[in-house]
């Protein structure tokens, strides 16, 4: 059988007819593939014309569309003249006296569809390779690939439906339940830090969380703490189905993949960052990295360093991670480094920030994970007296504080003071500065300035600058 027949075969007349011919005989059945079944998914152009007006009867001019109704339609319209006019209505009504289900004629016109649409795809890929004046690099034309199919799977995805009120409620009772058997007295996914989650009930399942702070805030230490203590308790907390592993992803377009398992290690062993790269390390100090670099090694956390990632390539590799691993929780290191489809450069940064909050947004749901994304904040914030972040400091603010279900800001009032130190001939200046620093070197403080789904405030953290490691302020750790 050659390529040739084997395209052909991407459609079915017969299928068509009966859908069509069934709603004509009944409009209620239009009710069973309405959902799914749109005017492009049909094959012949009469059928499509068809179709769209049996739409605009019933849902637009609200009248019956059946043989009387339609038969001006049928005589007037060239498409539909040039295969039989009236003629061709009867043949419509006589295939559809046989018909069973229209759901499953309706399920294989869309899956033919689906099908010509991949070949078409295929084809613009190769065309577009071999095209002299295509400039993309290879990596480029896999983003553009990567998007096309996921648009198409998203296209012919129709799991989206209206549930009834029990399922829903049934879903909120099993996270109260759970809540109530922990410990922690938390439903979602614990970040290690007692008072973050206390707030949070947990980071939930679907949500988008902003971590946002100036530079040298601490959002890529946090945002690493927070995902390696998720994976711990995920893990090794839940006590349910230890056997089925859930993978943490973390996509970090700054650093590199060696630099964050540094910082883990640091955290984990309490050994100083710097002594990894300079390999200073005590006797004592490499018992502790062997020992821990062994439990770390099998946590399934997984990092991916690739820089400059297009919203639709952390989409796919997501999807991908779900499918392989069980992927429970994701953070994308930082927002502002993610590229957009559409926009390119600086062109519009506005639309391309939004663009990529939407698609983090529509992971989340899709996925069913909490989505942890960190964002860098304007300078507005320097300019003010009290240095404490609010939503109008989002760089790119709109998008990303409207698709957020929580916008928590990282604030550390040490880094500010830290700068006003005064000279030490001036004694008593420079020791009520000591003493202030004193008060504050270790503290950080996490503004929750968004939540969509409870309350805002604020939460004090330890934070130990020489292990780059956040901890519960009251116990130190």
């Amino acid at each position: 059988m050659s390529k040739q027949e084997i395209r052909k075969e991407l459609f079915n007349i017969e299928a068509e007819q009966a859908v069509l011919g069934t709603i004509i005989l009944n409009n209620e059945y239009l009710n069973r593939v309405i959902e799914f079944l749109r005017v492009e998914h049909f094959y012949d152009p009469a059928h499509q014309k068809i179709y769209a007006q049996i739409l605009h009867n019933i849902d637009q001019v609200h009248i019956i569309a059946n043989q009387v109704t339609l038969k001006q339609f049928f005589e007037s319209v060239s498409e539909v003249k040039a295969i039989g006019g009236a003629l061709y209505l009867s043949t419509l009504l006589a295939v559809a006296s046989s018909i069973i289900d229209i759901a499953d004629y309706g399920r294989l016109i869309h899956d033919l569809a689906l099908k010509r649409e991949l070949v078409m795809i295929g084809e613009d890929i190769v065309n577009r390779i071999y095209s002299a004046e295509e400039k993309k690099s290879a990596v480029e034309q896999i983003e553009m690939a990567e998007s096309e199919l996921f648009g198409l799977s998203d296209h012919g995805n129709s799991r989206s439906d209206f549930r009834g009120i029990s399922a829903s409620i049934k879903e909120t009772l099993d996270k109260t339940i759970i809540a109530k058997q922990r410990d922690s007295h938390i439903s979602g996914v614990s970040s290690g830090l007692a008072d973050f989650d206390k707030i949070l009930s947990g980071m939930q399942q679907s949500d988008l969380i902003i971590l946002a702070g100036r530079p040298s805030m601490g959002k890529t230490a946090l945002g690493i703490n927070i995902a390696f203590n998720a994976c711990k308790f995920l893990n090794n907390e839940e006590g349910e189905k230890k056997a089925e592993k859930k993978a943490v992803g973390f996509f970090s377009l700054e650093m590199s993949s060696d630099q964050l398992a540094a910082r883990i290690l640091s955290m984990e062993c309490s050994i100083n960052a710097t002594k990894f790269r300079t390999g200073q390390l005590s006797e004592n100090e490499w018992e502790a990295v062997a020992m821990r670099s062994a439990e770390v090694s099998k946590m399934p956390f997984f990092i991916d360093d690739t820089p400059a990632l297009s919203i639709s390539a952390i989409r796919t590799r997501a999807r991908r991670m779900k499918r392989k691993h069980n992927l429970a929780l994701l953070v994308v290191d930082y927002l502002q480094l993610v590229r957009g489809v559409s926009a390119r450069g600086n062109d519009n940064r506005v639309q391309e920030v939004s663009e990529v909050t939407q698609g983090l947004k529509a992971i989340a749901k899709e996925l069913n994970i909490p989505v942890i994304a960190l964002s860098q904040l304007s300078r507005a914030v320097e300019q003010r007296v009290d240095k404490r972040p609010q939503l109008s400091d989002l760089r790119e603010s709109g998008s990303i504080e409207q698709d957020a279900d929580v916008v928590a800001f990282i604030f550390r009032e040490s880094y500010y003071r830290e700068r006003e130190r005064p000279p030490e001939d001036k004694v008593a200046e420079f020791q009520k500065w000591k003493a202030d620093m004193h008060g504050i070197a270790h503290k950080a403080e996490v503004i929750i300035a968004k939540q969509r789904n409870g309350p805002t405030g604020s939460v004090d953290l330890f934070f130990d600058a020489e292990f780059t490691r956040f901890g519960n302020l009251d116990s130190n750790r």
